[in-house]
């Protein structure tokens, strides 16, 4: 029984290790399963990422999952270690027995052909006390030892699973608090537009009015308004969805407001060579650090099916007193030793190892396919930060670059010189500019935040990627 707990282990402890998310939206797991969520409060919430990281710590249920199954791994490892322990049991019973003599064959004829002359009662009535200290030690138990091990190296295993949870955790926290901040950004760009259209709007209503103005620039620019009024709604409803995600991912209800604290950053990131890149991802990601925790765990189980050929010694005993209650004790002990030595057990040591070697062997090639993976993931996030930061410096100039075109649009336009069409022309291209803007700055950090999860960092250095 306890060689196929531990061969599971492996099985139930390396999920999520083969690949790791590296599209911008984050693991369905962490985003669909909070746990306890607080009540909501009056009023919006203040909310800074810091502070969504730390809720999402106290109450995603996947977290807290991995805290349980830790518990549960090392009250196995408690278990494993208890059959290397001496055992000592304080035993204490006393009862009260009837005798029935001649139902047992101690009939008067039956002792009287002994020479026994007399009367005795047939049934007799005793009363026994017993106090014993009863002990049992393995002296030597190959296949205990080894099963103790791999139950250390479970508990490993269990912490890296944990550890793992959070980064993935703070990646998807990470990932919808700067898409929050996105549509925050597109919300503030979209009404700003509005009430440009509407400035718009007034004057080629009063140019009209005044004969100056033809009605195609009217309903040009009404058109153009309702037209924004449609992009701020359809920027309202993603914010507005894009937030439930967010409160059901850190544990809060859906109908808490929420008040983001920080803005979107922009701080380049040097990125480290990919040499450096990889070792520290060899040394800091979880899931590959888990996988070659279970190979430790499946190597101490091939070792343990292995010693189940080798014999087992152990010593036990006991002492105590016995006698008549409240009558005369006296002491009672054995003291024992055990040799045992398996005989014909060979088909089921061959089976458990053969499926303890499958398992080493499988669990290699893992680990083998993640260093791969891994160096795939590096070289896929370098490439995304590069790219979009050179995207956000494009689009940052061509915000500026529409702006002063839709500046000197409406400049004409006031003047008289043409008519509107310039300038919705220019609002068109403004708002696409600033939309893209929004986007790229956020696929930036988000690439960034991928990058910290690709080494192995992001629990704890999101803000360095961040530059914040």
């Amino acid at each position: 029984m306890g060689l196929a707990v531990f061969l599971a282990v492996g099985t139930v402890n390396a999920q999520d290790t083969a690949t790791l998310p590296s599209a911008p939206t984050p693991s369905a797991s962490l985003k669909t399963l909070p746990y306890a969520p607080v009540a909501a409060t009056a009023g919006p919430l203040p909310l800074s990422l810091d502070d969504a990281v730390e809720r999402g710590f106290q109450h995603n249920l996947q977290i807290l999952l991995a805290k349980q199954n830790q518990l549960a791994v090392h009250g196995g490892f408690l278990s494993a270690g208890n059959a290397l322990l001496p055992n000592l049991n304080a035993v204490a019973r006393t009862q009260t027995t009837q005798i029935n003599l001649e139902a047992m064959g101690f009939k008067p004829a039956t002792l009287a052909e002994f020479g026994f002359v007399g009367n005795f009662p047939s049934i007799v009535k005793v009363d026994t006390t017993t106090i014993e200290l009863t002990m049992d030690q393995a002296l030597f138990n190959a296949q205990a030892y080894y099963l103790f091990r791999a139950a250390q190296k479970a508990e490993r295993g269990a912490e890296l699973t944990t550890l793992n949870a959070r980064g993935q955790l703070v990646l998807g926290v990470g990932t919808y608090y700067l898409r929050a901040l996105a549509d925050a950004s597109q919300i503030e760009n979209a009404r700003a537009l509005e009430k440009a259209d509407e400035v718009v709007l007034h004057q080629a209503t009063e140019s009209h009015d005044a004969g100056v103005g033809t009605n195609l620039d009217v309903l040009r620019a009404r058109v153009q308004l309702q037209t924004q009024q449609q992009a701020l709604i359809n920027a309202e409803n993603t914010w507005a969805k894009d937030k439930i995600a967010l409160n059901r991912l850190i544990g809060l209800p859906a109908d808490q407001e929420i008040q983001l604290t920080d803005t979107a950053p922009y701080a380049e990131y040097a990125t480290l060579p990919l040499a450096d890149a990889l070792t520290l991802a060899y040394e800091r990601r979880k899931d590959l650090l888990n996988l070659q925790s279970q190979i430790d765990i499946a190597d101490q189980t091939r070792k343990a099916v292995k010693a189940e050929r080798y014999p087992v010694l152990s010593f036990g005993g006991y002492y105590g007193v016995v006698g008549e209650t409240h009558g005369m004790y006296h002491g009672s002990f054995v003291a024992q030793g055990t040799l045992k030595v398996p005989i014909f057990q060979e088909g089921q040591i061959r089976g458990e190892s053969e499926v303890a070697v499958a398992q080493l062997m499988a669990l290699r090639q893992q680990v083998a396919s993640l260093k791969v993976t891994i160096e795939q993931q590096i070289r896929a996030a370098m490439l995304d930060v590069q790219s979009s930061n050179e995207l956000v410096k494009v689009a940052r100039s061509n915000v500026d670059l529409a702006t002063e075109a839709l500046q000197d649009a409406t400049d004409r336009f006031a003047a008289g010189v043409d008519d509107n069409l310039p300038v919705v022309q220019a609002q068109a291209t403004l708002a696409d500019a600033q939309s893209r803007l929004v986007q790229t700055l956020y696929q930036y950090n988000q690439a960034k935040l991928q990058l910290a999860r690709n080494t192995g960092v992001v629990e704890t250095q999101y803000k360095v990627y961040l530059g914040r």
